[in-house]
């Protein structure tokens, strides 16, 4: 009986172990890299190994804080790094289960289209946005997380709102129309046959590709409707013919992944305004590909 009781993890370990879906979730949604955020979660715990129990009124609020600190601190440096980013930058897409999709409102705020959204936010609008409104934290919760007054946090909030709702995809998207976007962009690629999907690229459509320095990408975001249908005619030339399409779902939402010759080569998702495709994101960073093979759990 003793030697079960001293295998059992202590306090400290199992409250982490308790939380750590939703302090994962929260780093990731600050910084968009999963490789980020699991770094974030081994400091968070380092720092919560040392902490006094006792003391610690509320332990969930305590852990959030520390997970948010160490995520402002970490974005500071990830915004050097991208200064130096070969090509756009996209977030690191994540293979997530099922029952993500049935929470909307995560599932919304973990879409490629919604993760670049984030991207325009400062460091301290990002973490007061997520923790208000992905998270429903309190004002002086998230103050205690940002070392703000809750009166200045009310006010970046309100400004974070004003500055994503700006720029938000414009309404709710249906899966069945994202599914009919991917769908036409698999039947391009399986066939060459582009117009199926040239119906549905909305005029000023932006593609983005992110191939990190290490893969082929285009360079730089390509604007309008005749100039993506040119680069995609070009893309599927090349890897179409050798390679192979997947339906699955990235970060809550309808994607594509396309093998070549087995192996991940690229992750495809769309962001879709009144029924047409606006933006489409393509990352073949094959840094950034590690977390579409196996479900990565999230949770609010």
């Amino acid at each position: 009986m003793s030697d079960e009781v001293d295998r059992r993890p202590d306090a400290a370990t199992e409250t982490f172990i308790a939380h750590r879906r939703l302090l994962f979730t929260i780093a990731y949604e600050m910084l968009g890299s999963a490789v980020d955020a699991e770094d974030v979660l081994q400091e968070t715990w380092l720092r919560w190994a040392g902490v006094d129990l006792d003391v610690v009124r509320d332990r969930r609020a305590y852990l959030v804080r520390i997970t948010t600190r160490q995520a402002l601190g970490r974005l500071r440096t990830l915004a050097r790094r991208k200064e130096s980013y070969v090509g756009p930058w996209l977030p690191e897409p994540l293979l997530t289960t099922p029952d993500v999709a049935e929470d909307v409102e995560l599932a919304d705020s973990m879409s490629m289209a919604m993760m670049l959204v984030l991207e325009t936010l400062a460091p301290t609008e990002r973490a007061v946005f997520v923790l208000r409104e992905v998270f429903d934290l309190g004002y002086e919760e998230i103050a205690e997380a940002v070392d703000k007054s809750r009166d200045a946090v009310r006010q970046i909030a309100h400004r974070a709102r004003a500055h994503v709702a700006a720029r938000r995809p414009r309404g709710e998207v249906s899966a069945a129309e994202s599914r009919a976007a991917l769908g036409a962009f698999r039947r391009a690629v399986e066939t060459g046959d582009l117009q199926g999907l040239l119906d549905l690229l909305a005029p000023d459509v932006v593609a983005l590709s992110d191939g990190g320095g290490i893969k082929q990408a285009m360079p730089r975001p390509v604007v309008g409707a005749d100039k993506v249908a040119r680069a995609l005619a070009a893309g599927i030339a090349v890897f179409g013919p050798v390679s192979t399409v997947e339906s699955t779902r990235i970060n809550g939402h309808p994607a594509l992944v396309v093998r070549i010759d087995g192996e991940i080569d690229m992750v495809v998702a769309v962001r879709i305004d009144d029924g047409l495709v606006t933006g489409l994101y393509t990352v073949r960073n094959p840094e950034k590909l590690t977390r579409v093979e196996r479900a990565t759990a999230v949770s609010r």
